[in-house]
């Protein structure tokens, strides 16, 4: 019954998940201390799916980030965490994994200056780049 209620909760949520206009720079953000993906985070994700799917020519780098709090070798773990789970929903959207690479700056690399609760909660994130178009 736990299986259906998932399933049904995935696809409910892909169905209102609209493709973006660009696919560059756009976030999926998480909450403290986790890697979750909430159901604003899979919507995004199955946003930017959709926008592979329409550009099958685009690969993409999953950069999982975090705030500057803890230890440099904890975030990094965590960022790989979000950055493999944000990966993890657009294959079961339907991209093929070998278009998506991942990695992870925990909190060496912010992309929103400062500190205090607002700031963090902008830098735990996955931010999408698109790696390189695809020639034949």
């Amino acid at each position: 019954m736990k299986r259906i209620i998932i399933l049904s909760l995935s696809l409910a949520i892909a169905a209102c998940a609209r493709a973006p206009k660009e696919l560059e720079g756009q976030q999926a953000f998480f909450a403290f201390d986790s890697a979750e993906i909430s159901s604003d985070a899979r919507k995004e994700l199955a946003g930017q799916a959709l926008y592979m799917k329409k550009h099958p020519d685009i690969n993409i780098t999953l950069q999982g980030r975090c705030d500057e709090r803890g230890s440099t070798e904890y975030n990094l773990a965590l960022g790989a965490l979000r950055a493999g789970n944000a990966a993890h929903v657009m294959i079961y959207e339907g991209i093929e994994p070998e278009r998506i690479k991942t990695i992870s700056y925990g909190k060496e690399n912010p992309i929103y200056p400062g500190t205090g609760e607002e700031v963090w909660a902008k830098n735990r994130n996955t931010t999408t780049v698109v790696q390189k178009t695809v020639t034949e």
